[in-house]
Parts: C-alpha cells; sequence; structure tokens
C-alpha cells in the first residue's frame, strides 16, 4: 500500500484519479490517460506524471489554467505546433504533472494514414530525429485510458512493411552527406550532429520493422540495441571521416532485411 507523505494528500494509488476527475470535467474533454513511463510501468520513485487530454472541437487553456495548479500552460500550439499542440507542466499535489492536449478527430486521422502506411516526420524540440506523426498513435497504444473509450491500436502492418525503409533511407542520406560535406572541412560539430541523428533514424527504423511503438527517444538506441555505437565520438576527433565510414558500416549490421540500401556512387 502506499503511504502518504507529508507532501502529498493523495497516494501514488490515488493520485491519477484525482487528476482525472479533474481533467475529465473540462469543456469538451471526452477521455483522458495515463501516459508515459507511469502508464507503462517502468517509472522510477521520482519520475514525472504524464497525462493526455483527448478533446473534440476545441479546447480552451484557460480552462486548465483556472483549476489552479502551478506551473505554465502553453496556447494550442504553444509546443511549436505540429503534431504536439501543447499542454502544461504543473506542479499537482506536490508531484511534477504534464498534461498534453491531444485533439481526438486529429489523432484518428493520423491512425487512419498509420493503418494505411503514411507518416510525415516532423522536427521538434527535445528529438535529434524528428518526430513521426505516428507518435499520437503510439500513445494510444501505450496509455492507459483512465476515463472515456479511446482506441487501443496494434502496430499497423502496413505501417511495419514502409516505415523502416523510409527511416534507414534518412540514416544512411545524413551519414553520407557528412562523409561528403563535413569530414573533409573538419568540421567535428556537424559530424557528431549527424553521426546522432543517424542513429537515431536507424533505430526508428529497426523498432519499425519489428512492430514497436516509439513515443520518444529517451531509451531508443537500448531498445535498438545501439547504444554501444557511443563509441564512435571519441574516434570523430582523430578522424572524422573513418569514424563516420566505420559507423555506417557499424549500422548496417544492424539493417533490418529488405531495407534501404544507399546505392554506391558513381
Amino acid at each position: 500500500m502506499t503511504l502518504v507523505t507529508s507532501r502529498h494528500r493523495y497516494s501514488d494509488a490515488e493520485f491519477p484519479q484525482y487528476v482525472n476527475a479533474t481533467l475529465a470535467g473540462l469543456p469538451n474533454v471526452v477521455a483522458v490517460a495515463l501516459g508515459g513511463s507511469r502508464g507503462i510501468g517502468t517509472h522510477r520513485p521520482d519520475s514525472d506524471w504524464d497525462f493526455a487530454v483527448y478533446y473534440r472541437g476545441h479546447f480552451d487553456p484557460a480552462d486548465l489554467r483556472a483549476v489552479g495548479w502551478p506551473g505554465a500552460v502553453s496556447e494550442l500550439g504553444g509546443w511549436g505546433g505540429g503534431i504536439f499542440n501543447g499542454g502544461g507542466w504543473l506542479e499537482i499535489d506536490g508531484r511534477r504533472a504534464d498534461v498534453h492536449y491531444r485533439d481526438l478527430d486529429d489523432v484518428e486521422h493520423h491512425l487512419a494514414e498509420a493503418r494505411a502506411g503514411r507518416f510525415r516526420i516532423e522536427h521538434l524540440m527535445f528529438y535529434l530525429a524528428g518526430v513521426p506523426t505516428y507518435v499520437v498513435v503510439a500513445e494510444l497504444a501505450a496509455n492507459v485510458a483512465l476515463s472515456g473509450t479511446l482506441p487501443k491500436p496494434d502496430y499497423p502492418p502496413a505501417l511495419r512493411e514502409r516505415a523502416p525503409d523510409a527511416w534507414w533511407a534518412r540514416a544512411e542520406l545524413t551519414l553520407d552527406y557528412a562523409v561528403r560535406a563535413h569530414a573533409p572541412r573538419g568540421q567535428l560539430l556537424d559530424c557528431a550532429g549527424a553521426a546522432a541523428r543517424a542513429c537515431l533514424e536507424a533505430g526508428n527504423a529497426i523498432l519499425a520493422a519489428r512492430g514497436e511503438w516509439v513515443t520518444n527517444e529517451k531509451r531508443l538506441l537500448e531498445r535498438a540495441g545501439l547504444r554501444s555505437l557511443d563509441g564512435t565520438l571519441a574516434r570523430l576527433v582523430d578522424d572524422p571521416e573513418k569514424a563516420l565510414r566505420d559507423l555506417t558500416a557499424s549500422l548496417r549490421e544492424h539493417r533490418p532485411t529488405g531495407t534501404y540500401r544507399q546505392p554506391p556512387p558513381g
């Protein structure tokens, strides 16, 4: 049984339902979900809490601010726009909690696109390789619905067929450009950035080929079996071109069968 400390009115077991009762009562909210590490059960004692409010029509962030929880609440589109349309970084009952806005009509559109094997990759803060538009579908698969009814999608076969090739093409081309454009000039930061980006792109390809959802890049390299490639960075200083070519060769050892193959220069 989880004890309630002096900082918390609610125990960890009670806390999600307390938040849910508040969020579910906001105008146009049709479902509330617990996500992140708390949702899938991989959290640590100090992990924050991630909640998503799924709405239809219009959501007014002023309604969330009016609840009175301390913290910052963005406008719609305040987190860079695109697939993630904002949220709040809050303190609730002495706990760090994020509340994400999710337009359920938009999420269902991306679910239909993912089932057809279609997606885009958007640039977003905190993502080195970019974020695929199917990330909101991955959230549905991982989240625990606290109220309302939400889809619980399996990994679509069409996405599993097409996403690995798209991601692997980006990884190969990212490294190829770095070898040709940055390494000969000794541009170490550019080479390091390309190496990190390519590894994460390759990681996305590997996990897509397995049919495993990705919601962020925090443990992507570990899950894809690529964490050992950290050693590449130490070799960039001495010979950036060789280090990048070696990295390319190492990545190709992990390439999912049938994915994109960079044509040789000709």
